[in-house]
């Protein structure tokens, strides 16, 4: 799949008394492009979670902070699928910079789960074509 990039600015609100990110925030920020990439595939992910009651929990993270980013820096965030499984996708989440300096990596690995019963469920169906339809050619869904 080609990689879904949104770009944003670092705020006020993202940053320590330093001026720099404060590291949870990075998290926040990767789970706003989430939302952003189901809505982008064309699931909504509004009606994904109240509507359907699909949710999708993080179950593993992997974080690589290498430079920090300040009030004011415009940066890119991007999400690739790295593996679709049957019950999880596992995600490449980037942030970096305008002249492209990665400031931060994570690995995410999300399953889909039913909010009723709080038990794993298969990735829908239509969530699964939505990716295909958006794989490049030749790449493998996992």
């Amino acid at each position: 799949m080609s990689a879904f990039s949104v770009p944003r600015r670092i705020r006020f609100s993202d940053c320590d008394p330093a001026g720099i990110v404060f590291y949870p925030q990075y998290f926040v920020m990767f789970n706003g492009l989430l939302e952003d990439w189901v809505d982008h595939l064309g699931i909504g992910f509004a009606r994904l979670v109240m509507q359907r009651r699909i949710g999708l929990p993080t179950v593993r993270l992997e974080a690589d902070f290498r430079a920090v980013s300040r009030f004011g820096d415009d940066v890119n965030l991007t999400l690739d699928v790295a593996k679709l499984g049957t019950r999880s996708l596992t995600l490449a989440l980037q942030c970096v910079a305008a002249d492209g300096e990665l400031r931060m990596a994570v690995k995410q690995v999300v399953v889909t789960t039913s909010l009723e019963t709080h038990k794993a469920i298969e990735v829908p169906e239509d969530f699964r074509l939505s990716l295909r339809a958006t794989m490049d050619p030749g790449s493998s869904p996992g």
